[in-house]
């Protein structure tokens, strides 16, 4: 089974950035779509950035023109850029691609 790992989560001050990888066992993010996701203590599990299969972008209004969703197919990875950080940033981000969800990387942003 196609496993998905991320990384680059840390601590950051607000305004910060941070750069999210999501690498994958094997070669899926050419032929399928991957979409980052977050959760905040007591919160439910939201999107905040989506990339389909023919490289059209999607995000959400309380994320838009903060971040970017790329990917680098030959390394098998997908980014999430992430500028302008904010408090309501925090949180656990997770890759989801196929149906499978990533093992997350926290991300925490403080004031």
């Amino acid at each position: 089974q196609v496993q998905l790992v991320e990384s680059g989560g840390g601590l950051v001050q607000v305004g910060g950035s941070l750069r999210l990888s999501c690498t994958a066992s094997d070669s899926i993010f050419g032929r399928n779509a991957v979409s980052w996701y977050r959760q905040a203590p007591g919160k439910q599990r939201e999107m905040v950035a989506y990339l389909g299969r023919s490289g059209t972008t999607t995000y959400p209004e309380y994320v838009k023109g903060r971040v970017a969703i790329s990917k680098d197919i030959a390394k098998n990875t997908v980014y999430l850029q992430m500028n302008n950080l904010k408090p309501e940033d925090t949180g656990v981000y997770y890759c989801k691609s196929l149906g499978l969800w990533g093992q997350r990387t926290q991300v925490t942003v403080s004031s």
